[in-house]
């Protein structure tokens, strides 16, 4: 959206600025960095998400209700992490299009670790374990079969949900041990807001400074901004790919487990699709897929506007089923702003002579 404009000019690729601040930035102020960083680049859909709440209350004041806002949230926290890792790979020039199906079978494997005897805590830690594994799997199959992240992660998507069915054998995973602080805590709410929530919260502003004030940061987005200039530069495509890959495993694992403690049971067809929202969310949010720039808070906030869209339309007795049909409506409209946008500034640029 309009938000490109400003995450263009944020996420600049500057190699001595960017890894500078980070030797001299304190604990005490990273989260203030944090939030500056994405300010600018989250603006344009935190309005369009507020307006839309706007109108959907104005029509059904039901809406508006502080429980109601918070199970919104509460929905977006699963795709909302998804789009975070996904944001640093579509800033790559990549795609991982496995990451629904990661989601689905840590939350399977998890709960079956747990109905197997292993304390929760333990198990949730290994899901999340198991989320960068299946990263790694992606990584690794890119490197050594030298095929594109899109087209292995493609394959992945259907081994990995494969997985899931077998390991649960088509069934539930119930019978958790649901009186674990495990499931009181992440599954509950800490200040009156969902513990997910936090934790999403808490990822967004990690990773925003990670991408803007590491050299890990710096590599991902100078990756997507030139490849050619980047290898030349020293820098490893493969590992930076690898490491991405990892991460985005990682919140994928995460993103189920917080999954599992919130709905206590496992189904195994749980995240299907969550791969393509994640991607609609990250671009909704500002992040272009010709790379070299990520907005993460505006993945975030764009996979709140897509909670938002499909909340509402269930007030308005519009069928489930219709919800990928507006899904994709909000996507072509974001991109089609952002092009018109774009196309703007160019024209004002070779109007000015720049």
């Amino acid at each position: 959206m309009t938000a490109q404009r400003q995450s263009d000019t944020d996420n600049k690729v500057e190699p001595a600025r960017g890894w500078g601040q980070a030797a001299s930035l304190t604990q005490a102020k990273l989260p203030v960095l944090a939030v500056r960083a994405g300010r600018g680049e989250a603006t344009s859909v935190l309005i369009a998400t507020l307006a839309l709440v706007a109108f959907i209350s104005i029509l059904h004041p039901e809406f508006f209700r502080v429980g109601q806002l918070l199970d919104t949230l509460q929905s977006a926290v699963y795709v909302g992490l998804l789009a975070c890792g996904m944001s640093y790979l579509l800033s790559m020039r990549e795609i991982d299009l496995s990451v629904g199906s990661t989601f689905g079978l840590t939350v399977i494997a998890t709960g079956v670790m747990m109905n197997e005897g292993l304390p929760a805590w333990p198990a949730a830690i290994l899901g999340i374990l198991l989320g960068g594994f299946l990263g790694l799997i992606n990584a690794l199959i890119v490197q050594f079969v030298g095929i594109p992240a899109i087209v292995a992660t493609l394959a992945t998507l259907s081994v990995f949900r494969g997985l899931t069915l077998a390991l649960s054998d088509g069934k539930q995973v119930t019978g958790l041990p649901l009186e674990s602080s495990f499931f009181t805590i992440l599954g509950g709410k800490t200040l009156g807001v969902p513990t997910s929530v936090w934790v999403l919260i808490a990822v967004a502003v990690l990773l925003t400074l990670v991408l803007r004030f590491t050299p890990f940061g710096y590599r991902v987005r100078s990756i997507g901004s030139n490849p050619d200039a980047a290898t030349f530069s020293g820098i490893s495509i493969p590992k930076v790919r690898m490491q991405a890959l990892v991460l985005i495993g990682l919140l994928a694992g995460l993103s189920g487990v917080l999954g599992l403690a919130f709905f206590t049971s496992g189904d195994p067809n749980i995240g299907t699709g969550f791969e393509l929202s994640a991607i609609a969310a990250a671009i909704i949010g500002g992040t272009p897929l010709r790379g070299g720039s990520a907005t993460v808070i505006g993945a975030c906030l764009g996979a709140v506007l897509l909670s938002v869209v499909t909340s509402g339309l269930q007030y308005f007795n519009i069928p489930a089923n219709w919800s990928a049909f507006a899904t994709g409506g909000v996507i072509l409209a974001a991109v089609a702003l952002d092009s018109l946008v774009r196309r703007r500034r160019r024209r004002e640029s070779d109007r000015l002579g720049l």
